[in-house]
């Protein structure tokens, strides 16, 4: 059994998620969220509420049925969303780029056997 939550266009860049991300991959229901909750990042509010909602998308399904106690992050994964646009006015008239970038999270939880 598996549960997933996926978060998309989150505004912040998909390279700061990933680092938040690696902390957790593999590790118990319960030391993810205690992880995410101390972890000065600014990753972490987002990806804390998504392994919430895993984590209820997996408890109250009926067809699942997933005990909490027994569920860690199985996959965790970010890939690149659309990147807003913007410029910035620079020196004698010219302008820069500025890119926003968006990132796309998904989160899967199993149960250990």
């Amino acid at each position: 059994m598996e549960s997933r939550a996926i978060l998309r266009h989150a505004r912040i860049a998909p390279r700061k998620v990933q680092i938040v991300l690696d902390l957790i991959r593999n590790k118990p229901v319960d030391e993810a969220a205690a992880i995410l909750k101390y972890t000065p990042k600014a990753a972490c509010e987002p990806v804390g509420k998504l392994l919430a909602s895993a984590v209820a998308n997996g408890v109250n399904d009926p067809a699942k049925m997933m005990d909490k106690n027994n569920m860690y992050v199985a996959e965790c994964f970010v890939s690149p969303g659309p990147t807003l646009k913007r410029i910035m006015p620079r020196a004698r008239g010219s302008a820069n780029r500025i890119l926003k970038r968006t990132s796309h999270v998904t989160l899967v939880l199993k149960e250990k056997e």
